[in-house]
């Protein structure tokens, strides 16, 4: 179904019994945290990614109320906190500092946008709490973060590439990229036009200021360029203005986007008119594995998208980690996050599973909701999926690549 494979508010949880029923195995985890298991969430319930964060902290509550119920990990029950990082760098340092200095969580999970993640990195390291992240940009895997970084969202090289394919794939003599201004639009653009550019293909670049009401005369530039395929490379709100800015100036040429900008907030914002036609290109979670699928009961939806899967698969990882540790701190998940998830072991989709097999002395590996969940030596995911979709009567459909 049009799927490549690539390789390379603070809210305390006490207990509860969301989703499926568990025994109190979960007490018999090796060890017994020293100090309260804390773990947090820093999420984007408002800005550019606001459509993402509240469900990302819908799945670790779901997670986490799970094992509650069951009777916690390490003896005790875990401590979630949860923060809107604003999809604003400063507001993501702000809510970092907070749930670091005054909350004392050992990891931070579900980091969307890459602007937040680069910022709050280095608070992580730097007090050895681990982040499991989201954000795609390379440089984010490049700093130094003596491993307290993972991420199961494809970094750029791996998007940026799906793109060059689409434009070989759709016939695209001239491909002209729009972007905003993000740590992650000058990799993606040399990605793209490096693979284009082999294939005889054209390529221009534009970046624009995301703030602007109006990209008219930006899109007065493409259209001079007379390019018939267009990148739109944003997140939603710019999105929704180049798309108007697009059909009000009668571009014909094949549009492609990030699927985060194009969901359907972005029909509604752009209009059914502006919006058809549109491709979108996303990676997938592993739909129909026994994890989606138990997500899908926990939080009580018929769909997921590959961030809510992402944001289970985080709390299910830190949670291992601190378990096959037999420690509730930073540095344990670091230390184990690879050990639970990559390598010869009992095969587990869900915490509880992975749990009664590290309180058996059992080998695990888990592999989640969004996929494989294995890593590279500086935190990239390396095994992913990804699918192609186009916008039409104002649903988004997906399609044969």
């Amino acid at each position: 179904m049009g799927r490549s494979l690539t390789t390379t508010t603070r809210r305390r949880v006490l207990g509860g019994a969301l989703g499926i029923a568990a025994a109190p195995f979960v007490l018999r985890s090796r060890g017994l945290a020293a100090g309260p298991v804390r773990i947090a969430g820093l999420v984007s319930l408002t800005g550019g990614g606001g459509a993402f964060g509240p469900n990302s902290r819908a799945a670790h509550q779901a997670v986490i109320d799970e094992v509650n119920a069951a009777g916690g990990v390490l003896g005790t029950k875990i401590e979630y906190f949860a923060e809107d990082d604003e999809t604003n760098p400063e507001a993501g340092v702000r809510a970092a500092r907070k749930l670091i200095d005054v909350d004392g969580v050992a990891a931070i999970m579900s980091v969307w946008a890459s602007a937040v993640g680069s910022a709050v990195l280095p608070l992580c390291w730097e007090n050895k709490v681990m982040m499991l992240a989201i954000c795609a940009a390379d440089s984010i895997a490049q700093m130094p973060h003596q491993g307290y970084f993972v991420r199961t969202q494809p970094n750029t090289e791996l998007q940026g590439r799906q793109f060059a394919d689409f434009a070989i794939r759709e016939g695209i003599k001239h491909f002209f990229l729009m972007m905003p201004q993000t740590p992650f639009t000058e990799t993606t653009f040399k990605g793209v036009t490096d693979l284009c550019r082999d294939k005889g293909i054209k390529v221009s670049t534009l970046i624009y200021d995301a703030k602007k009401t109006s990209l008219r005369s930006e899109v007065d530039e493409m259209m001079r360029a007379q390019p018939d395929g267009l990148m739109m490379g944003g997140y939603q709100p710019d999105d929704i203005v180049l798309a108007k800015d697009l059909f009000r100036a009668g571009y014909k040429g094949k549009v492609v986007a990030f699927a985060y900008g194009t969901t359907s907030q972005f029909i509604d914002g752009a209009g059914k008119e502006a919006a058809e036609g549109i491709y979108t290109i996303e990676p997938v979670p592993a739909a129909g594995s026994a994890a989606y699928e138990r997500l899908k009961t926990l939080v009580k939806r018929d769909q997921l998208d590959t961030y809510i899967c992402q944001a289970y698969d985080h709390t299910n990882l830190a949670i291992l980690a601190m378990a096959k540790a037999g420690a509730a701190t930073g540095t344990a998940i670091r230390d184990n996050v690879r050990k639970v998830s990559d390598g010869p072991g009992v095969k587990v989709d869900n915490a509880l599973d992975g749990l009664k097999a590290i309180a058996d002395g059992k080998e695990i590996n888990y592999e989640g909701a969004s996929g494989p969940c294995k890593f590279d030596d500086i935190g990239n995911v390396v095994e992913v999926r990804f699918r192609v979709n186009q916008i039409r009567d104002g649903k988004i459909v997906e399609i044969k690549a």
